[in-house]
């Protein structure tokens, strides 16, 4: 993994980040998406790939413990993935409170552990800046 005090996360195609109960919410934007490449009406897709959290959508676990959608180590639908996948490990939530970073952590190898918490909070801050461009 790349030292570089800015980065602070490089992929590393394990899948972790796909195991598990971890609430991976899907916008509106992202039940639409994904509706359409499965060729799916939305509605059957959030019944048939969906829990609900509350009464939010989030993407359900395999009898494995793996979102649905992972296959083989891969994503199953990574043209069109939800949002909350894409900007992974960059989350909102790790600006609201930074140990979400270090729980996050303890199933991502790519995630750095060794900033200080201001840093990765500096890091989280520029990345989501970034893709909101």
């Amino acid at each position: 993994m790349s030292r570089d005090p800015l980065k602070l996360f490089e992929c590393r195609l394990c899948g972790d980040c796909c195991h598990g109960y971890g609430g991976t919410y899907v916008t509106p934007e992202d039940v639409i998406a994904i509706s359409a490449y499965l060729e799916v009406d939305s509605d059957g897709f959030v019944d048939t790939y969906c829990q609900l959290s509350g009464d939010r959508p989030v993407l359900a676990q395999a009898a494995d413990g793996y979102c649905v959608f992972c296959r083989d180590g891969a994503c199953g639908i990574q043209v069109v993935k939800p949002n909350m996948c894409r900007a992974w490990p960059y989350l909102h939530s790790i600006l609201v409170d930074v140990s979400n970073w270090h729980a996050m952590a303890r199933a991502c190898p790519g995630m750095r552990t060794d900033l200080d918490d201001d840093c990765i909070r500096a890091g989280v801050r520029r990345e989501i800046k970034n893709r909101s461009r």
